[in-house]
């Protein structure tokens, strides 16, 4: 089936009031930035508790891989969430299910703050943290695609990437949450208080933050792009089958372009502060704090590369920043490696602010592969396969390949990655991206 310029993204009805851009900004930030909130407490604390916690006693090193591990299991989960909650999204409505993956995402997190450990349960501990991470992946399979649609499907014409921009500066303020808990955490207790019970905090205070989402997103209306599907009668019947029959070309290059996003996203924060910690010998409070500059360059570019894709296209500013993301792998080795702290900063603020530059243009390129009826599912699916292949494994891979191979190894897998990355987006040009 091919994809209609009558299908792709359409302005607001004249007749039907949008929501404030405010409003629309905040609904579908929250979400991307308590998803990243909680990726992030989890990946940073497999980093530095989680493997000794839930783990029996081994090496320290195969404590910290099974950490890994488990980080990634939340990332297979996250196509079944896809399915799921894009069916339901492109069924019944985006703003009901955003407030459901919302409520599913932020019990799964609160309840991982609460697990008793390997020295109190046994095994229980280890497959209680595993199962919570799927349940947290589940979750998350539904929310990027729901709250990217949320903020395109009621942008005005000619502003799609700004609009869709909104969910990606999500990440950048999840980030910042995080870290600058961690730093407090940090500051006020020992590491044996921060292993004991410390590293629960982030977890617990994360219902706070899906509270806040929850009411952000209840105020809202319906998007227009859905209400006039229901109003034809047009809503797909099974969502996932039509995607399958017709869009699975998008389906796999649309994955394979969110590669990159997440290799340089989770390799630059969850094993450099691991690498950082444990082999370059920084202190976790400085390294968390240079994390937090970087982070902030990242939020940075991505106001500005939504800005450019709005005026000459997503897939252009998609293949530059691919194109730098490669060039930039081979800067992992003198920077992070061998430049001290203000190389392991530079290398940092060199990497997220490529994510920033990468990642803004998704939330408008991914959902304008699709035609409306199938939107949900196949934005969802596009970006949780993307993570799949991009994130799932990546600390894990990384620490492997450091082991082996040397910071050398781990920066040709994001070379890989974006060269990955490159190709596809080079294959797809959808007509309004």
């Amino acid at each position: 089936m091919t994809v209609e310029t009558s299908a792709r993204l359409q302005p607001t009805p004249p007749k039907q009031m949008r929501p404030s851009t405010a409003r629309i900004m905040t609904a579908s930030l929250v979400g991307t930035a308590i998803e990243f909130y909680d990726f992030y407490i989890f990946g940073t604390a497999a980093a530095l508790a989680l493997g000794q916690i839930f783990f029996p006693s081994r090496s320290p090193n195969a404590q910290t891989l099974a950490a890994f591990a488990t980080f990634g299991i939340a990332f297979l989960a996250r196509p079944i969430g896809s399915a799921l909650f894009g069916h339901f999204g492109d069924r019944y409505g985006r703003k009901s299910t955003l407030v459901s993956s919302l409520l599913f995402m932020g019990i799964s997190t609160t309840l991982i703050g609460a697990l008793p450990g390997y020295a109190a349960v046994g095994l229980w501990a280890p497959v209680a943290l595993c199962f919570l991470r799927l349940a947290q992946g589940v979750g998350l399979g539904g929310e990027w695609g729901g709250a990217a649609l949320l903020a395109v499907e009621n942008a005005p014409a000619g502003r799609r990437a700004w609009f869709g921009m909104f969910p990606q500066l999500g990440p950048p303020l999840g980030f910042l949450l995080a870290n600058g808990l961690f730093l407090l955490l940090f500051k006020f207790l020992t590491n044996a208080q921060f292993v004991a019970w410390g590293w629960r905090i982030p977890f617990l205070l994360s219902a706070i933050l899906v509270a806040l989402g929850l009411y952000a997103r209840i105020q809202l209306s319906e998007t227009p792009a859905f209400a006039q599907l229901a109003a034809r009668g047009a809503l797909a019947r099974v969502p996932l089958g039509v995607l399958l029959r017709g869009h699975v070309r998008h389906l796999v290059l649309g994955s394979l372009a969110m590669v990159v996003c997440y290799a340089i996203f989770y390799v630059s924060t969850v094993f450099a502060l691991s690498y950082g910690t444990h082999t370059a010998h920084i202190p976790r409070e400085k390294f968390l704090g240079l994390l937090c500059i970087a982070i902030s360059v990242m939020a940075i570019a991505t106001p500005l590369s939504a800005y450019l894709s709005d005026r000459f296209g997503c897939r252009p500013v998609l293949l530059v920043g691919s194109a730098l993301a490669a060039l930039s792998a081979f800067t992992m080795q003198p920077l992070l490696g061998g430049g001290g702290t203000a190389g392991a900063l530079a290398f940092l603020c060199l990497q997220l602010g490529l994510m920033g530059l990468l990642f803004a243009p998704m939330g408008a390129f991914l959902p304008s592969l699709f035609p409306a009826a199938v939107r949900y599912t196949g934005a969802s699916a596009t970006y949780n396969l993307g993570g799949i292949l991009g994130a799932s494994l990546a600390p894990y891979i990384a620490q492997i390949l450091l082991v082996h191979g040397g910071l050398a190894a781990v920066s040709l897998y994001i070379g890989g990655a974006a060269l990955v990355s490159f190709l596809a987006i080079l294959q797809l040009q959808p007509s309004q991206a």
